[in-house]
């Protein structure tokens, strides 16, 4: 359901009444705010409490069904309180889980509010992170890589939920290349692209300018590339950040 206090509920009910050719699907959260919060947009959308995603299949056809966390958030719309912590990361753990076990094909994650989180001690940067040590196997959590994706156009950064300030001191020619490979792997086995190639950013304006504008393009980004082409991966780059996003 993502932050109560955010746009969360109102895109989960906003979905449901547009979409009702989508896969079926459950919200996990709290179903009065979804109530309350469907009333003050004037959608007349009836929700219903079921008790897992299977029961949500019967359910969708005729109301939105919700798993309760039995976690009552007395939230106002754009009014935060770190009490809702616990309902905004309980919901993301049980949807993982109904993933992990195979219940639920995919999590659909509403947006949450970092710093809320944080001032409830929330240990993560972030959703990509958390997600991540959800997915923990044998101990370890797999790297998480974040993708953006419209249309044809998919784009992955490399570093995630630190400060502009921090990239530099953070990226390394290892990170591009453990990132770009995870990338292309996925490319072909998630999206069917047979043959991907990856087209990488440089750091600085026009891609350093030859040296001219800082170093990294040269000396942290061109060896990630050459290292990936000898590993069969179409890469390219690194190219100026303020044209590769043009058709042509």
């Amino acid at each position: 359901m993502g932050e109560p206090a955010g746009i969360g509920p109102d895109i989960t009910l906003a979905a449901y009444a547009a979409g009702r050719d989508l896969p079926d699907f459950v919200v996990i959260g709290d179903p009065e705010i979804l109530r309350r919060r469907g009333a003050a947009l004037d959608l007349e959308i009836p929700i219903e409490t079921v008790a897992s995603p299977a029961e949500a299949v019967s359910v969708f056809g005729r109301a939105l069904p919700v798993i309760d966390l039995e976690q009552p958030c007395p939230c106002e719309p754009g009014r935060l309180d770190p009490a809702a912590a616990a309902l905004v990361t309980g919901a993301i753990e049980a949807a993982v889980t109904l993933t992990l076990t195979g219940e639920t094909s995919a999590v659909v994650t509403n947006p949450i509010h970092k710093k809320n989180l944080y001032d409830a001690g929330f240990a993560h940067p972030g959703h990509t992170e958390f997600l991540a040590a959800l997915s923990a196997s044998g101990g370890e959590a797999p790297r998480p890589v974040m993708m953006l994706a419209a249309g044809g156009l998919k784009v992955v950064p490399v570093t995630v939920h630190i400060p502009l300030a921090a990239v530099p001191g953070a990226l390394s020619s290892e990170l591009i290349v453990e990132v770009a490979a995870i990338t292309a792997q996925d490319l072909k086995a998630r999206f069917g692209i047979g043959a991907p190639r990856l087209a990488v950013a440089g750091l600085n304006p026009h891609a350093g300018e030859d040296g001219g504008m800082g170093r990294e393009d040269i000396e942290i980004i061109a060896p990630a590339i050459a290292r990936l082409r000898q590993m069969g991966i179409d890469a390219i780059g690194p190219l100026p950040a303020d044209t590769m996003f043009h058709a042509e």
